[in-house]
């Protein structure tokens, strides 16, 4: 099943308002829910970017990739849909939380997990005990 952007932002909605309103504190720029899909430069075509946390002269706000979504998770229920938006979008509030704090932790875990793909290996790291 691929739902439509309309049917993705609904949920996108609603899932913005189970979440307390001080996590949007300061998101100026707010949620965007856009049309294409965006391929990671970074790790090849076949891994999508799901979403961002930007932060720039336009001010702070998340961009969540619509096309991203439909590529993934073509075939996937809708419970799939909602449940892939929602760990996406809590990730993206994450990033802006810490950016407000001036923390960069989930900015490094991010970094490290592409890191771990580009070179073949699982992750999290597997601990030796």
């Amino acid at each position: 099943m691929i739902l439509s952007i309309d049917e993705t932002n609904d949920i996108l909605d609603r899932l913005c308002g189970e979440l307390p309103e001080a996590l949007f504190q300061d998101l100026n720029g707010g949620i965007l829910l856009l049309e294409e899909a965006l391929p990671d430069p970074e790790a090849g075509e076949s891994v999508y970017v799901m979403g961002e946390y930007c932060w720039d002269e336009l001010g702070r706000y998340i961009k969540l990739y619509y096309g991203s979504f439909a590529a993934l998770l073509a075939g996937e229920s809708r419970q799939a849909w909602e449940d892939e938006l929602r760990t996406t979008l809590r990730h993206e509030l994450t990033h802006h939380v810490e950016g407000l704090a001036g923390e960069r932790s989930l900015e490094y875990k991010d970094a490290a997990q592409l890191d771990a793909y580009q070179r073949g290996e699982s992750w999290p790291p597997e601990i030796e005990t």
